[in-house]
């Protein structure tokens, strides 16, 4: 895997998507080299596990970057009496799926970004805001936030599948 490091210089958006893109990488990472069973076992009282974050990743980049912009979207709605259904991983769906579908929304993600200036300004949608105006920069600080946390559950969960930890690779 490429180290992708946010240049020292250069436009916002620039910045902004290599600093996404580093952390979706980390998250990538953090499957390398487990197998099924280890990506799906729960290893937390709450039930987390590892595919379940990346397919959990996955559907708020559809959420937040398709469905405001009237993009294709696979976001799985926020189901209030199912807060994790989206980060559940059913039987009948394998690693390669869900690894398919995080590429896919990374991709239509990206799609958003760069057909869209930072200030443009979209509602967001129902489940996951308040339905009141936001920037794409906004959307993108978001998404990144959230990519971050998900992406430190993922390291801490791995130390306990096999010790390894950090970012990337050494």
């Amino acid at each position: 895997m490429v180290r992708r490091e946010v240049p020292p210089f250069g436009d916002e958006k620039t910045s902004l998507v290599a600093s996404l893109d580093r952390h979706r990488d980390a998250v990538l990472w953090k499957l390398d080299g487990l197998d099924d069973d280890q990506l799906r076992r729960p290893l937390v009282p709450s039930g987390t596990n590892p595919l379940g974050l990346v397919k959990h990743l996955a559907s708020i980049q559809f959420g937040w970057f398709c469905e405001p912009y009237g993009r294709p979207s696979e976001w799985i709605a926020w189901d209030p009496e199912d807060c994790d259904a989206d980060a559940r991983i059913r039987p009948d769906e394998t690693t390669a799926d869900i690894l398919a579908y995080y590429a896919r929304a990374r991709e239509a993600a990206d799609s958003v970004i760069m057909d869209f200036p930072l200030d443009d300004q979209r509602a967001t949608p129902p489940g996951l805001g308040t339905g009141e105006p936001v920037s794409l920069r906004w959307i993108i600080l978001h998404v990144l936030e959230d990519t971050i946390r998900h992406a430190g559950h993922l390291d801490i969960l791995r130390e306990l599948i096999d010790g390894r930890t950090g970012t990337f690779p050494s």
